[in-house]
């Protein structure tokens, strides 16, 4: 009922940008917090940021003041501006939102399937 599609991901030298977005699709009445999280290899998910509808965002401390997440309700999407991107920043990246489909529905978490950013020389 709902998907969710990554881009932006790709191959970065170290101290480089990239841009993730991730827009929602299908049946949609209000979408709560949007977030990205990310998976190295071998490692467990972990939450890299989060923002919520109204209100301030949140980061994980490795990434603060290198990283920004933003929303744009109108379209359904989150994006994560990544800079001074770091080797141990590498990892699949999923963005993740709480979506409720209908009055009467309660809210959802709803994944994207993940895009791979690899920051190597």
């Amino acid at each position: 009922q709902v998907q969710l599609v990554e881009s932006g991901g790709g191959l970065v030298q170290p101290g480089g940008s990239l841009r993730l977005s991730c827009v929602a699709s299908g049946r949609i009445f209000r979408i709560g917090n949007m977030g990205w999280y990310r998976q190295a290899r071998g490692k467990q998910r972990e939450l890299v940021a989060r923002i919520p509808r109204g209100g301030a965002a949140n980061y994980v401390d490795s990434v603060k003041g290198r990283f920004t997440i933003s929303r744009d309700n109108a379209k359904n999407t989150v994006y994560l501006q990544m800079n001074s991107l770091k080797p141990e920043d590498t990892a699949v990246y999923f963005c993740n939102m709480g979506v409720v489909i209908s009055t009467g529905y309660s809210l959802r978490d709803y994944w994207g399937q993940g895009t791979q950013v690899t920051v190597s020389s």
